[in-house]
């Protein structure tokens, strides 16, 4: 199950991260908006990973059967390797390349709030939000759980597709093929 695992986990946070640094020098080119959704694409595209080394467990390791639990555990594992990659990732550009970036997303909400047409109490309070996040988003436990919980909710609904789809009984040796 180690190997595969890792192997399967290592390719996915491969995946975001190639990505993500493919992507940093164009961030402000392409805008925030455009950002997020190539960067959630990129983080459906990775969680692919997962399906594809369920699947591998099961085929490779587990005989051509699998429970939902054993699914689950060797999902979980390449999800929690691959968000080690993309968290470890982006908390090296973030310190190193771009140690504004909460702020000018800080602005980007407020900016949205206001072509949206929000109430001046709405937008008032988006820019209080916005400054507590840019705050708290500069103490490295709280940058690195935000970090963590922009993938880990999509591997999470991938493993449990995952050990839902493939889990499988193998066939009993007695039995004959019809």
């Amino acid at each position: 199950m180690k190997k595969i695992v890792l192997t399967f986990g290592l390719i996915s946070g491969a995946i975001l991260t190639a990505l993500m640094l493919a992507t940093m020098p164009f961030a402000d080119k392409i805008g925030l908006e455009k950002a997020e959704i190539l960067g959630y694409a990129t983080i459906v595209l990775a969680a692919l990973m997962v399906f594809f080394g369920v699947r591998s467990y099961r085929e490779n390791v587990g005989g051509g059967r699998l429970t939902f639990g054993r699914g689950f555990a060797v999902g979980i594992l390449i999800t929690l390797i691959s968000n080690a990659c993309y968290v470890g990732t982006w908390e090296i550009v973030y310190y190193k390349f771009m140690p504004d970036f909460a702020e000018k997303y800080a602005v980007h909400m407020v900016e949205h709030a206001k072509a949206s047409g929000a109430s001046p109490q709405k937008v008032e309070e988006t820019q209080r939000k916005a400054s507590d996040l840019a705050r708290n988003y500069h103490n490295p436990v709280i940058n690195v759980a935000m970090t963590f919980m922009e993938v880990f909710p999509v591997g999470l609904v991938v493993t449990l597709a995952s050990a839902g789809i493939l889990r499988k009984k193998g066939r009993d040796p007695g039995s004959s093929a019809s």
